[in-house]
């Protein structure tokens, strides 16, 4: 491949001078977030499904329909797109609120800063943040979330005093249709919606 990647890679499995397995790992040695469709006849189905393992985004097997290819290579281009997005959009939120925006010079601002570099590598997985209104529990735990390994996962602020007693279980954990008088349909809770993220339980 050359320096500037392409959008997508279309690999045949059987090629005269290597195997495909070995252009895929190259790719995805080079360009990890390319996707790359792999084309097998159905008699090697099974190095199809190594392929996927290595990090295809999808096969297709011969004789294929080029309509169904089509579609094939629109969502992966789809879903590369939505990866380069929120990669973007991560940068963005890092810039924002990442710890080189925690400004301070005082020895306490220091060591805050230095707490929060040593809980963004470890993994903790609960922080509890103490501080008088006003004193930027808000910045420290989007920049917990930012510089962690969870930066590309949600960042759900949930401002505690706003939730109702009584719709409060719901709104944090959802429920199912029917479940109460009100349940008309399935709703996710802000739990389930923020996994694999962060949860900022304000104002508790």
């Amino acid at each position: 491949l050359d320096r500037e990647a392409p959008d997508l890679v279309l690999l045949d499995m059987r090629l005269p001078d290597t195997d495909g397995l070995s252009i895929l790992r190259g790719v995805q040695e080079r360009y990890p977030e390319l996707p790359v469709i792999v084309i097998t006849a159905y008699s090697t189905v099974d190095t199809a499904v190594e392929a996927m393992k290595l990090g295809a985004y999808d096969y297709v097997a011969k004789p294929f329909n080029m309509d169904e290819l089509a579609i094939t290579v629109k969502r992966a281009l789809e879903a590369s797109g939505l990866r380069r997005e929120v990669q973007e959009h991560v940068r963005e939120q890092k810039a924002r609120y990442g710890l080189h925006n925690l400004v301070g010079r005082a020895k306490s601002m220091q060591e805050i800063t230095g707490l929060v570099r040593k809980v963004c590598r470890s993994e903790a997985s609960t922080v509890l943040i103490r501080g008088e209104s006003g004193t930027g529990k808000d910045v420290i735990a989007k920049a917990l979330h930012y510089e962690s390994s969870r930066a590309d996962k949600p960042f759900m602020n949930i401002t505690c005093t706003a939730l109702q007693d009584t719709l409060l279980e719901s709104e944090l954990f959802g429920h199912e249709k029917g479940s109460f008088t009100d349940a008309k349909a399935m709703k996710k809770g802000l739990f389930e919606l923020a996994n694999g993220g962060t949860v900022f339980l304000d104002e508790i």
